[in-house]
């Protein structure tokens, strides 16, 4: 159950990441939830580095606070990824 939720979430942040996120992301909806998953563990091991000070790989809960940290998350993912995108192309 745990997979469904991740890919859930992982759909929702990408998602809403994209439509906040400037300029445009190329990608469907796979993209879109690989992107979010992998924002969802960076946010929530942010997350997490924040409150306790130790760096742990967790994903985000499916709840309105974990969709919050996902959605930073999936944005930080999308600069990373513009970043390295560009750098290769140049």
């Amino acid at each position: 159950m745990n997979i469904i939720a991740w890919i859930i979430l992982g759909l929702l942040a990408g998602a809403i990441g994209k439509a906040i996120y400037p300029g445009r992301q190329g990608g469907g909806i796979l993209s879109t939830m690989i992107l979010g998953i992998i924002g969802a563990f960076l946010g929530g091991s942010l997350f997490t580095l924040l409150q306790t000070g130790t760096l742990q790989l967790t994903a985000a809960s499916l709840s309105i606070g974990g969709l919050v940290v996902a959605v930073i998350g999936a944005m930080v993912a999308i600069f990373l990824w513009g970043l390295l995108s560009r750098s290769s192309n140049a």
